[in-house]
């Protein structure tokens, strides 16, 4: 089968690879018929994980079931599926507790385990023809047949829930302000999702001109850090008080103000001085345990200056972590069948599989308008 395979740092190519089959009497195949280029993928794009050549990329996947195990009791080949980007059991004490992106089991010596992603198992991505899915009846979510809704259902694998995984960790209620701090693909859900939750207003920061008007399509109040400090932005347009809540939606690319060196902490430090005495920030943006490419030795260990003095002095909380996609996908899935909620806003392009390595070089140069790229198998080139 075709597939997108990561070659060296800057260069993936689509390339025949072994076709998957059928490991345990838990699993599926899943022909793929729509799957995303997500900013994870572009860490491992860009050198700055352990990622080998030869690994196949893709974690956001959709798909029609074309064989299943002996032991799959709820699914049947010709069902349309959306997969979690998180590989879980389901049946281990964080599974069951609902914490499906830290399985114990799908990945031993580390909590969690992912399609297509260094550290995160032996499951190879779904920027690919097919895909093997294990611990099916758990991981696969149905969907109406047809094709109907497919760009929005495909946004169900990662960046709906993950974005709306950062309004839950700040506990976005009805009526609150909401900073959202990078209008990517995930901070544009970040925004959505807290406008979906009843935030009476929403601020995005950003400096990239066409996603700050994304925002603003939606009814977010674009902020252009370029222009000035955007805590204090932000304050001026709250009575001086911040806002209520708070979303890391960029982790630990951070770029200063003028784009020229990054600065890991900058988006965590801004956000606390962002957010009002005792508000709650939520943290989907990635932050990881090591990064061969950061500016300096702390960083390139995961260890970040943070102004904890001011969060203490301020009351603030902060949740983190990878979003458990199990938690939301299902609610988010029938928003979209209701017509509330229609997430592919944030799609700028589809593409057959053959032009991924187009889309991965201008996606990462943040060119031409490659905000979100969603790739399809079956379409030709």
């Amino acid at each position: 089968m075709k597939a997108v395979v990561y070659e060296h740092p800057f260069d993936v190519a689509v390339k025949e690879v072994e076709d998957p089959r059928i490991q345990h009497p838990n699993d599926v195949l899943v022909r793929v018929t729509s799957t995303a280029i997500c900013g994870s993928d572009l860490h491992m794009y860009e050198g700055r994980t352990a990622a080998q050549p030869g690994i196949v990329f893709g974690h956001e996947n959709l798909g029609v079931i074309e064989e299943i195990g002996s032991g799959v009791t709820s699914l049947k080949p010709g069902d349309r599926v959306v997969m979690p980007f998180n590989v879980a059991c389901g049946f281990c004490k964080n599974c069951l507790a609902g914490f499906t992106g830290f399985c114990l089991t799908v990945n031993p010596g580390f909590a969690g385990g992912a399609y297509g992603y260094v550290a995160m198992g032996p499951y190879t991505g779904g920027q690919a023809e097919h895909l093997r899915v294990p611990y099916a009846d758990f991981n696969c979510l149905k969907l109406p047949p047809g094709d109907e809704w497919e760009t929005d259902f495909v946004l169900l694998a990662d960046i709906f829930p993950t974005g709306y995984h950062g309004c839950e960790l700040a506990k976005v209620s009805p009526g609150e302000s909401v900073a959202v701090y990078g209008a990517g693909p995930v901070g544009l859900m970040a925004a959505y999702s807290a406008l979906l939750r009843g935030a009476s207003k929403v601020f995005v920061v950003d400096r990239v001109p066409e996603r700050l008007a994304k925002a603003e399509e939606i009814g977010a109040i674009p902020i252009d850090f370029t222009q000035a400090d955007p805590a204090e932005q932000i304050r001026e347009q709250t009575d001086g008080e911040g806002t209520d809540k708070g979303v890391d939606a960029v982790g630990y690319q951070a770029h200063s103000r003028d784009a020229s060196h990054e600065e890991p902490a900058v988006v965590l430090n801004t956000l606390i001085m962002t957010v009002r005495p005792t508000g709650m920030l939520g943290v989907p943006g990635l932050y990881v345990p090591s990064d061969p490419g950061a500016p300096d030795e702390h960083a390139k260990q995961g260890q970040l200056l943070v102004s904890i003095g001011k969060m203490f002095e301020k009351g603030q909380r902060m949740g983190t972590g990878q979003c458990n996609v199990k938690l939301y996908n299902r609610q988010l899935r029938d928003l979209i069948i209701a017509g509330r909620a229609k997430p592919s806003f944030v799609v700028s392009h589809e593409l057959p599989l053959d032009q991924a390595p187009m889309a991965y070089d201008k996606f990462d140069k943040r060119i031409e308008g490659f905000t979100k790229v969603v790739l399809h198998p079956t379409l030709a080139a």
